[in-house]
């Protein structure tokens, strides 16, 4: 039977609150990603090689060489994103992946793309408290310029969420949506 810690819980669903016996431990790669994140956005050069390891360090496992990434690039977390081969990511993106990011193969992200796994409890006496869950972005998707995805939705395999889109529902596969809150458009 697995041990159930916090990092379990947060990525499970279950609500977080700062009191939190194991937030200590929460906080310890909180701390990690602030560091990492701006040491990847302080990089003086587009040097792709240093790119990608310092990339590595922050989700805490080896990327793809194929992985291209254009800083500034924002996390709250970090070690709970998992991107495929041939995935770009353009400046000025914001992961917050406690709740869990996968990127599949081929997928592009726009700028100031925001991929939020993490909200608050609707109750007032809670909302400090947090709940995260993950995102998937299946192969082959495209998230345009300002698209923000929200907490446990799924995008499609080679889907189009259009610019400035807000995602809050999953979207079907070979589908483009678009709009606030982001509605079907087309067929692909």
């Amino acid at each position: 039977m697995e041990t159930t810690t916090i990092f379990t819980r947060d990525k499970s669903g279950e609500t977080i609150r700062l009191d939190d016996p194991e937030y200590p431990e929460l906080f310890k790669v909180i701390q990690k990603a602030i560091r990492t994140t701006a040491k990847l956005n302080s990089l003086a050069t587009v040097d792709l090689q240093e790119i990608n390891t310092i990339f590595s360090d922050l989700i805490g496992k080896k990327i793809d060489d194929t992985f291209f990434l254009i800083p500034p690039f924002y996390t709250d977390f970090g070690e709970n994103i998992n991107i495929g081969k041939n995935v770009f990511v353009n400046h000025a993106c914001t992961f917050m992946d406690r709740g869990g990011i996968t990127i599949e193969d081929n997928v592009l992200i726009g700028p100031k793309v925001n991929l939020i796994t993490t909200n608050h409890p609707i109750n007032p006496a809670e909302r400090r408290a947090t709940i995260s869950y993950p995102i998937l972005i299946k192969k082959g998707a495209w998230i345009g310029v300002g698209a923000t995805i929200l907490p446990g939705v799924t995008i499609g395999e080679n889907s189009i969420v259009a610019a400035g889109a807000v995602v809050s529902k999953d979207v079907a596969d070979n589908t483009i949506v678009g709009g606030v809150p982001a509605k079907f458009i087309r067929n692909i």
